[in-house]
């Protein structure tokens, strides 16, 4: 796949002829639009950094959930720990080399900010076919409850 970049053009007037009015009311937000789309993007189509992981942040009414794609990762490499309201992930990725020589290993990390809501003596994690799933329980007072209202 190939990314092509189009740029839109800066002047866009109903009436270039009249009064002078040589810029568009939208360049600024076409600007900062632009800007937004560059720095979202500056990783599409070129060499993907080693040292970045995707992590997914969901919830039910149970569990807070914190799943990230280790592809290439052993379970013995993966290192997962909760310190001062922080879940950190760490692992290490080792490369084979083509030519019978040493690899390289490269260390991964993300860290997630996590609330008060969450039991942390009860987290969890499984890592299954290069999927990481940690399961962050909630406090039984952050879950919903439903309250019966009667009537008179």
């Amino acid at each position: 796949m190939r990314l092509v970049r189009y740029t839109y053009p800066t002047v866009r007037s109903l009436a270039p002829a009249l009064g002078g009015f040589s810029r568009s009311p939208w360049s600024g937000l076409e600007t900062e639009i632009d800007h937004l789309f560059e720095t979202a993007l500056t990783d599409v189509g070129g060499p993907t950094s080693p040292t970045r992981f995707p992590v997914d942040l969901y919830e039910d009414k149970e569990n807070a959930y914190v799943r990230a794609e280790l592809p290439g990762v052993n379970r013995e490499d993966v290192n997962v720990e909760m310190v001062d309201g922080f879940l950190t992930i760490a692992a290490t990725r080792k490369v084979p080399a083509a030519d019978g020589k040493a690899g390289e290993a490269f260390s991964l990390s993300r860290s997630v900010t996590i609330t008060d809501e969450i039991q942390t003596d009860k987290v969890t994690a499984v890592h299954e076919n290069g999927v990481l799933t940690v399961t962050l329980p909630k406090r039984e007072e952050a879950k919903p409850k439903k309250i019966t209202v009667a009537v008179k």
